[in-house]
C-alpha cells in the first residue's frame, strides 16, 4: 500500500521550502500560494478532493505533495458553514469534513506501495504547549486523531538560525518516525533527502523495480 507521511510546521518553519529539490515531484497547491524558491516542481491548483483524489490515483510520479492540505477542512468550512443553520443539519457538515480529509488519508494508503504522499499541515498548540496538526471543529481530533494514521510525522521548525524537520517528539509535538529510519532528532528540511531515506528504509525502489518486471 502507499504511504501517507504528515509535516506539519507554523507558517514560515520551512515546510514549502522543503521542496526546493524536489523537482520530480507532483504538487498538489491547495491554496494556489506561490512557492518560495526558483525552479519549481509540476504543481497543479485545486481544493477539490475529487480532483486531487484522481491525482493520486492517476499520477505517474511517485512523490506527491498536498501543500497546505490543512486549508481544504477551511475552504469546505467558510464556504458552507453560514448556510447550514443549527442541530443536525450543522453536526452533519462538521461530519462531512471529517469524512473528507479521513477518505483522502486512506485513498494514499490504497495506493501502489511506491508511491509516498507528503501532507503538509499548520500546527495548532494549546495553552499547554502541546502541538498538533490543526484542523476544524473536534471531529477529526476526537474521532480520528489525524496524526495517529500516520507512521512518520515530521515536524518543521526553525531552531538556532536554520530550517529543520524533527523526527522524535519533545514530549509536547506528535513528530514521530520508525525506530532507525533517522538517526538524528533533527534533520536538514530537504524533503528530498527525506524520501530518498524513505524508499531506502522500506526498499520501496526495490519493489517497484520487481513490479516492472512482473
Amino acid at each position: 500500500m502507499g504511504l501517507p507521511v504528515l509535516i506539519i510546521g507554523k507558517s514560515g518553519s520551512g515546510k514549502s521550502t522543503s521542496l526546493r529539490n524536489c523537482q520530480n515531484f507532483g504538487v498538489v497547491n491547495v491554496i494556489g500560494k506561490p512557492l518560495p524558491f526558483r525552479n519549481r516542481p509540476k504543481t497543479i491548483i485545486t481544493d477539490d478532493y475529487s480532483k486531487i483524489i484522481g491525482i493520486l490515483q492517476n499520477s505517474k510520479v511517485d512523490s506527491i505533495v498536498i501543500d497546505d492540505a490543512g486549508y481544504l477542512m477551511t475552504n469546505q468550512f467558510m464556504r458552507g458553514h453560514s448556510s447550514k443553520g443549527a442541530g443536525n443539519a450543522i453536526y452533519a457538515f462538521y461530519n462531512d469534513i471529517g469524512d473528507n480529509f479521513w477518505t483522502l488519508i486512506n485513498t494514499a494508503k490504497s495506493l501502489p506501495p511506491q508511491k509516498i504522499v507528503y501532507i503538509f499541515m499548520h500546527t495548532d498548540t494549546d495553552d499547554n504547549g502541546n502541538t498538533k496538526p490543526k484542523t476544524i471543529g473536534k471531529m477529526l481530533d476526537e474521532k480520528v486523531c489525524v496524526e495517529g494514521m500516520f507512521t512518520i510525522v515530521l515536524h518543521s521548525k526553525y531552531d538556532d538560525g536554520k530550517y529543520v524537520f524533527t523526527t522524535q517528539t519533545d514530549g509536547l509535538d506528535v513528530a514521530k518516525t520508525p525506530l532507525g529510519m533517522f538517526p538524528e532528532r533533527e534533520i536538514d528540511n530537504d524533503l528530498l533527502m527525506v524520501d530518498n531515506t524513505i524508499r531506502e528504509y522500506y526498499n520501496l525502489n526495490q519493489e517497484e523495480k520487481a513490479n516492472e518486471q512482473t
